[in-house]
């Protein structure tokens, strides 16, 4: 190709592609990028405090949790996971867990005081004549041993942790505004490439 070409698609096409225009463009959409990011955030903060709070108040923690989960699966810049060195999730229940864990103890207390009272009648029966009772407390303790009171039954707390994970690319105004700018950034690069050879070869 001569050089009438490579003047031609310097003049015509590439030349009236302005370096400025093109890093104005790519600094606005690189500035709507990062506030879309930083707002996918703050919401992410704020539905993961409504799950804190239902679960705080014992209120709809499933329906609050599954919300949190569709947001953050659902948009960039969200992660909720435990990083590298952390030991432990970002989300725990903890006060359903603990209320949880507090009705296993109080079965657990209701079964054993059960046990103690079927612990007196047996030794009322066994000696009917200790009016005093003096003799029952071994016989007690020793029934209550033998019949093995339930102790309270431990909750997985692992089951009260979650991590969730957000996605690389998501479809909303910080996703398409990333590919945007990605895509500004190739044309600037390209022109800037352009600008600097076609005049080579244009002078020959």
């Amino acid at each position: 190709m001569d050089r009438k070409y490579w003047h031609h698609i310097w003049i015509k096409r590439v030349r009236p592609v302005k370096v400025w225009y093109l890093l104005v463009l790519l600094a606005c959409s690189v500035f709507v990028c990062v506030s879309a990011l930083r707002a996918n955030n703050i919401k992410m903060g704020q539905v993961r405090d409504a799950v804190y709070t239902a679960d705080k108040n014992n209120a709809n923690v499933e329906g609050a949790l599954q919300k949190l989960q569709m947001f953050v699966t659902s948009h960039m810049n969200t992660n909720l996971t435990a990083g590298a060195g952390s030991v432990y999730p970002p989300i725990q229940l903890k006060y359903t867990y603990q209320r949880l864990q507090d009705a296993a103890n109080q079965k657990a207390a209701e079964a054993n005081q059960d046990l103690y009272t079927e612990a007196q009648k047996y030794c009322e029966q066994q000696d009917a004549v200790d009016f005093s009772g003096h003799n029952r407390v071994p016989c007690i303790e020793q029934y209550i041993t033998s019949h093995g009171g339930p102790a309270a039954q431990q909750i997985p707390d692992s089951m009260y942790k979650f991590n969730f994970i957000s996605p690389s690319w998501s479809p909303d105004l910080a996703g398409w505004s990333l590919v945007v700018s990605i895509f500004l950034a190739v044309a600037l690069a390209i022109r800037l490439l352009l600008g600097w050879i076609l005049p080579k070869l244009v002078k020959g």
